[in-house]
Protein backbone atom coordinates (compact mmCIF):
# COMPACT_ATOMS: atom_id res chain seq x y z
CA UNK A 1 0.00 0.00 0.00
CA UNK A 2 1.26 3.47 -0.90
CA UNK A 3 1.96 5.71 2.08
CA UNK A 4 -0.68 8.26 1.11
CA UNK A 5 -3.31 5.47 1.10
CA UNK A 6 -2.48 4.37 4.63
CA UNK A 7 -4.99 5.12 7.34
CA UNK A 8 -5.13 7.97 9.81
CA UNK A 9 -5.05 6.56 13.32
CA UNK A 10 -7.09 8.43 15.93
CA UNK A 11 -7.24 7.53 19.61
CA UNK A 12 -8.90 8.67 22.80
CA UNK A 13 -9.89 7.10 26.10
CA UNK A 14 -13.48 6.75 24.89
CA UNK A 15 -16.04 8.31 22.56
CA UNK A 16 -14.75 11.89 22.78
CA UNK A 17 -12.27 11.53 19.95
CA UNK A 18 -15.15 10.64 17.65
CA UNK A 19 -15.80 14.38 17.41
CA UNK A 20 -12.36 14.77 15.83
CA UNK A 21 -12.70 11.63 13.70
CA UNK A 22 -16.05 12.85 12.33
CA UNK A 23 -14.56 16.25 11.46
CA UNK A 24 -11.78 14.44 9.57
CA UNK A 25 -14.32 12.27 7.74
CA UNK A 26 -16.29 15.35 6.68
CA UNK A 27 -13.26 17.41 5.61
CA UNK A 28 -11.19 14.55 4.13
CA UNK A 29 -13.73 12.03 2.80
CA UNK A 30 -11.13 9.94 0.95
CA UNK A 31 -8.98 9.27 4.02
CA UNK A 32 -9.16 5.85 5.66
CA UNK A 33 -9.60 6.00 9.43
CA UNK A 34 -8.76 3.65 12.28
CA UNK A 35 -10.23 4.74 15.60
CA UNK A 36 -9.16 3.32 18.95
CA UNK A 37 -11.15 3.98 22.11
CA UNK A 38 -9.21 2.88 25.18
CA UNK A 39 -12.43 2.15 27.05
CA UNK A 40 -10.80 -0.30 29.48
CA UNK A 41 -8.81 2.59 30.95
CA UNK A 42 -11.43 5.34 30.73
CA UNK A 43 -11.16 8.12 31.79
CA UNK A 44 -7.58 9.29 31.29
CA UNK A 45 -8.32 12.53 33.12
CA UNK A 46 -7.90 11.10 36.61
CA UNK A 47 -4.80 8.99 35.86
CA UNK A 48 -1.20 9.89 36.61
CA UNK A 49 0.99 11.30 33.84
CA UNK A 50 3.11 8.11 33.93
CA UNK A 51 0.06 5.89 33.44
CA UNK A 52 -1.30 8.06 30.61
CA UNK A 53 2.06 7.82 28.82
CA UNK A 54 2.05 4.04 29.22
CA UNK A 55 -1.46 3.64 27.80
CA UNK A 56 -0.81 6.11 24.98
CA UNK A 57 2.35 4.30 23.88
CA UNK A 58 0.51 0.98 23.89
CA UNK A 59 -2.17 2.40 21.59
CA UNK A 60 0.45 4.08 19.39
CA UNK A 61 2.21 0.75 18.93
CA UNK A 62 -1.07 -0.82 17.85
CA UNK A 63 -1.70 1.94 15.30
CA UNK A 64 1.85 1.52 14.00
CA UNK A 65 1.14 -2.17 13.51
CA UNK A 66 -1.86 -1.08 11.43
CA UNK A 67 0.58 0.99 9.31
CA UNK A 68 -1.12 4.31 10.03
CA UNK A 69 0.54 7.29 8.38
CA UNK A 70 -0.74 9.59 11.14
CA UNK A 71 -1.27 9.02 14.85
CA UNK A 72 -3.63 11.68 16.12
CA UNK A 73 -3.92 11.94 19.89
CA UNK A 74 -7.58 12.98 20.08
CA UNK A 75 -7.47 13.46 23.83
CA UNK A 76 -6.41 16.63 25.59
CA UNK A 77 -5.10 14.82 28.67
CA UNK A 78 -2.96 12.49 26.58
CA UNK A 79 -1.89 15.42 24.40
CA UNK A 80 -0.74 17.24 27.52
CA UNK A 81 1.09 14.35 29.14
CA UNK A 82 2.03 11.88 26.39
CA UNK A 83 2.59 13.78 23.14
CA UNK A 84 6.38 13.89 23.42
CA UNK A 85 6.56 10.29 24.64
CA UNK A 86 4.51 9.11 21.64
CA UNK A 87 6.67 11.19 19.26
CA UNK A 88 9.81 9.66 20.75
CA UNK A 89 8.33 6.19 20.28
CA UNK A 90 7.03 6.70 16.74
CA UNK A 91 10.05 8.64 15.40
CA UNK A 92 9.70 8.92 11.61
CA UNK A 93 7.32 5.98 11.17
CA UNK A 94 4.23 8.24 11.28
CA UNK A 95 3.19 11.85 11.81
CA UNK A 96 2.11 12.51 15.40
CA UNK A 97 -0.46 15.24 16.05
CA UNK A 98 -2.00 16.48 19.29
CA UNK A 99 -5.19 18.49 19.81
CA UNK A 100 -3.75 21.31 21.91
CA UNK A 101 -1.30 23.10 19.60
CA UNK A 102 -3.83 23.60 16.75
CA UNK A 103 -6.31 25.16 19.18
CA UNK A 104 -3.72 27.56 20.63
CA UNK A 105 -2.73 28.58 17.09
CA UNK A 106 -6.42 29.11 16.24
CA UNK A 107 -6.91 31.26 19.34
CA UNK A 108 -4.09 33.51 18.17
CA UNK A 109 -6.24 34.36 15.16
CA UNK A 110 -9.12 35.64 17.29
CA UNK A 111 -8.16 39.27 18.02
CA UNK A 112 -11.35 40.00 19.98
CA UNK A 113 -10.53 37.51 22.71
CA UNK A 114 -9.61 39.24 25.99
CA UNK A 115 -10.44 36.66 28.67
CA UNK A 116 -10.60 32.97 27.80
CA UNK A 117 -11.77 30.11 29.97
CA UNK A 118 -10.45 26.57 29.69
CA UNK A 119 -12.48 23.59 30.92
CA UNK A 120 -11.24 20.01 30.86
CA UNK A 121 -10.42 16.95 32.89
CA UNK A 122 -8.42 17.14 36.10
CA UNK A 123 -5.37 15.83 34.24
CA UNK A 124 -5.52 18.45 31.50
CA UNK A 125 -6.17 21.35 33.86
CA UNK A 126 -3.55 20.23 36.38
CA UNK A 127 -0.93 20.01 33.61
CA UNK A 128 -1.33 23.78 33.02
CA UNK A 129 -0.53 23.11 29.37
CA UNK A 130 -3.12 25.46 27.87
CA UNK A 131 -2.26 28.54 30.00
CA UNK A 132 1.47 28.01 29.40
CA UNK A 133 1.16 27.62 25.63
CA UNK A 134 -1.34 30.44 25.32
CA UNK A 135 0.90 32.75 27.38
CA UNK A 136 3.84 31.94 25.09
CA UNK A 137 1.91 33.22 22.06
CA UNK A 138 -0.58 35.64 23.60
CA UNK A 139 0.95 37.10 26.77
CA UNK A 140 -1.75 39.78 27.12
CA UNK A 141 -4.66 37.32 27.08
CA UNK A 142 -6.17 36.49 30.47
CA UNK A 143 -6.68 32.74 30.93
CA UNK A 144 -8.72 31.01 33.63
CA UNK A 145 -8.99 27.23 34.00
CA UNK A 146 -11.56 24.98 35.61
CA UNK A 147 -11.62 21.19 35.95
CA UNK A 148 -15.00 19.66 35.05
CA UNK A 149 -14.34 15.95 35.66
CA UNK A 150 -17.94 14.72 35.69
CA UNK A 151 -18.53 15.71 32.07
CA UNK A 152 -16.70 12.68 30.61
CA UNK A 153 -18.48 9.91 32.57
CA UNK A 154 -21.77 11.78 32.07
CA UNK A 155 -21.29 11.76 28.29
CA UNK A 156 -19.98 8.17 28.20
CA UNK A 157 -23.15 7.07 30.02
CA UNK A 158 -25.34 8.90 27.52
CA UNK A 159 -26.60 11.71 29.75
CA UNK A 160 -26.99 14.40 27.10
CA UNK A 161 -29.76 16.99 26.58
CA UNK A 162 -31.54 16.06 29.79
CA UNK A 163 -32.08 17.42 33.28
CA UNK A 164 -29.10 15.48 34.68
CA UNK A 165 -26.59 16.88 32.19
CA UNK A 166 -28.06 20.39 32.39
CA UNK A 167 -27.75 20.29 36.18
CA UNK A 168 -24.10 19.16 36.08
CA UNK A 169 -23.23 21.74 33.42
CA UNK A 170 -24.82 24.53 35.47
CA UNK A 171 -23.09 23.39 38.67
CA UNK A 172 -19.66 23.75 37.03
CA UNK A 173 -20.10 26.73 34.74
CA UNK A 174 -21.64 29.06 37.32
CA UNK A 175 -18.19 29.11 38.97
CA UNK A 176 -17.03 32.70 39.50
CA UNK A 177 -13.74 31.97 37.73
CA UNK A 178 -15.62 31.87 34.45
CA UNK A 179 -17.40 35.18 34.96
CA UNK A 180 -16.89 37.77 32.19
CA UNK A 181 -15.10 35.38 29.81
CA UNK A 182 -15.61 36.07 26.11
CA UNK A 183 -14.27 32.72 24.88
CA UNK A 184 -14.29 29.19 26.28
CA UNK A 185 -12.00 26.40 25.13
CA UNK A 186 -13.48 22.92 25.43
CA UNK A 187 -10.21 21.24 26.40
CA UNK A 188 -11.59 17.73 26.10
CA UNK A 189 -12.76 16.09 22.89
CA UNK A 190 -15.82 14.69 24.68
CA UNK A 191 -17.15 18.17 25.37
CA UNK A 192 -18.27 19.15 21.84
CA UNK A 193 -21.04 16.60 22.32
CA UNK A 194 -22.54 19.01 24.89
CA UNK A 195 -21.37 22.18 23.15
CA UNK A 196 -24.86 23.49 22.45
CA UNK A 197 -25.87 23.00 26.08
CA UNK A 198 -22.78 24.94 27.16
CA UNK A 199 -23.51 27.72 24.66
CA UNK A 200 -27.08 27.91 25.94
CA UNK A 201 -25.86 28.23 29.54
CA UNK A 202 -23.93 31.35 28.50
CA UNK A 203 -26.97 32.64 26.56
CA UNK A 204 -24.92 32.25 23.36
CA UNK A 205 -22.80 35.27 24.41
CA UNK A 206 -19.53 33.34 24.76
CA UNK A 207 -17.51 31.99 21.84
CA UNK A 208 -17.31 28.26 22.65
CA UNK A 209 -14.28 26.74 20.90
CA UNK A 210 -13.80 23.03 20.27
CA UNK A 211 -10.81 21.46 18.61
CA UNK A 212 -12.52 19.04 16.20
CA UNK A 213 -12.70 21.20 13.05
CA UNK A 214 -9.54 23.09 13.95
CA UNK A 215 -7.55 19.86 14.24
CA UNK A 216 -9.05 18.42 11.05
CA UNK A 217 -8.04 21.56 9.13
CA UNK A 218 -4.54 21.41 10.57
CA UNK A 219 -4.28 17.75 9.60
CA UNK A 220 -5.34 18.53 6.03
CA UNK A 221 -2.67 21.22 5.79
CA UNK A 222 0.06 18.87 7.07
CA UNK A 223 -0.95 16.03 4.72
CA UNK A 224 -1.08 18.44 1.78
CA UNK A 225 2.33 19.87 2.63
CA UNK A 226 3.85 16.39 2.82
CA UNK A 227 2.02 15.11 -0.30
CA UNK A 228 0.26 12.46 1.81
CA UNK A 229 -3.37 13.23 0.96
CA UNK A 230 -5.19 10.12 -0.21
CA UNK A 231 -6.09 10.75 -3.85
CA UNK A 232 -7.93 7.46 -4.33
CA UNK A 233 -11.57 7.88 -5.34
CA UNK A 234 -12.71 4.64 -3.73
CA UNK A 235 -14.93 4.90 -0.64
CA UNK A 236 -12.89 5.37 2.51
CA UNK A 237 -12.79 2.60 5.10
CA UNK A 238 -13.54 3.18 8.78
CA UNK A 239 -12.44 0.75 11.46
CA UNK A 240 -13.29 1.00 15.14
CA UNK A 241 -11.36 -0.69 17.95
CA UNK A 242 -11.89 -0.59 21.69
CA UNK A 243 -9.96 -2.12 24.56
CA UNK A 244 -13.24 -3.11 26.24
CA UNK A 245 -16.64 -3.45 24.57
CA UNK A 246 -19.36 -1.03 25.62
CA UNK A 247 -22.78 -0.86 24.03
CA UNK A 248 -22.94 2.90 24.52
CA UNK A 249 -19.71 3.42 22.55
CA UNK A 250 -21.15 1.49 19.61
CA UNK A 251 -24.39 3.50 19.80
CA UNK A 252 -22.64 6.88 19.86
CA UNK A 253 -20.22 5.88 17.07
CA UNK A 254 -23.20 4.88 14.94
CA UNK A 255 -24.78 8.30 15.50
CA UNK A 256 -21.57 10.16 14.65
CA UNK A 257 -20.73 8.22 11.49
CA UNK A 258 -24.34 7.56 10.43
CA UNK A 259 -23.49 3.97 9.52
CA UNK A 260 -23.54 0.50 10.99
CA UNK A 261 -20.56 0.13 13.32
CA UNK A 262 -18.84 -3.15 14.09
CA UNK A 263 -16.56 -2.71 17.07
CA UNK A 264 -13.44 -4.83 17.31
CA UNK A 265 -12.01 -5.51 20.77
CA UNK A 266 -8.25 -5.21 21.06
CA UNK A 267 -7.07 -5.62 24.66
Amino acid sequence: MKQNEQAIGVFDSGVGGLTVATAIKDLLPHENLIYFGDTAHLPYGDKSAHTIRKYSKQVANFLLEKQCKVILIACNTASAHAYQAVKNLVKDRAIVINVIDPMVAHLAGLPKAKKVGVIGTKGTIKSNTYPERIAAQLPDLEVVSLATPLFVPMIEEGFIYDDISNGIIKAYLKNEQLSSIDSLILACTHYPIIKNQIRKFFNFQVDVLDSAKVVAQGLRDILSEKNLLNTQKEPASYQFYVSDYTEMFEKIARIFFDMEIKLKVKS
